[in-house]
């Protein structure tokens, strides 16, 4: 557990290093991912906050005018549509710093990941 907290202080720090204003925007996806995946394993890959259950779930980052959201590939498939007014790629999203978080895709896609994760480690055991 002590490792666990010690990833929650290095998200702190992720977090601390930009402004306020987005300090609070990455604060609300943190706490999002944290309520729709709550026994996903918080840390820092890839040099950016990254929840972690049975495999990676998602990433998020912020850049200068953008928050970047990785929920891989089959996360953004699932959510084309709504995903579509973003800017974005095969495995990402970009969400604009001058317009609202989308919050209930965010948890939705989080609770997606997550499915997909525990299913996919279910039918890995089952093999075995």
């Amino acid at each position: 557990m002590a490792e666990s907290n010690h990833y929650s202080v290095l998200v702190d720090e992720y977090i601390s290093e930009f402004a306020p204003d987005v300090q609070v925007r990455l604060q609300a996806i943190r706490q999002i991912i944290r309520e729709a995946a709550p026994n996903a394993e918080e840390k820092i890959s890839y040099k950016m906050p990254t929840y972690a259950q049975h495999g990676n779930l998602v990433h998020f980052a912020a850049y200068q005018h953008h928050i970047g959201f990785y929920p891989a590939p089959r996360g953004i498939q699932a959510f084309q549509e709504e995903l579509s007014k973003y800017k974005g790629g095969k495995g990402s999203v970009q969400f604009p710093l001058d317009q609202p978080l989308p919050e209930d895709l965010i948890r939705r896609i989080v609770e997606y990941r997550v499915k997909e994760n525990v299913e996919k480690a279910r039918e890995k055991k089952q093999k075995k």
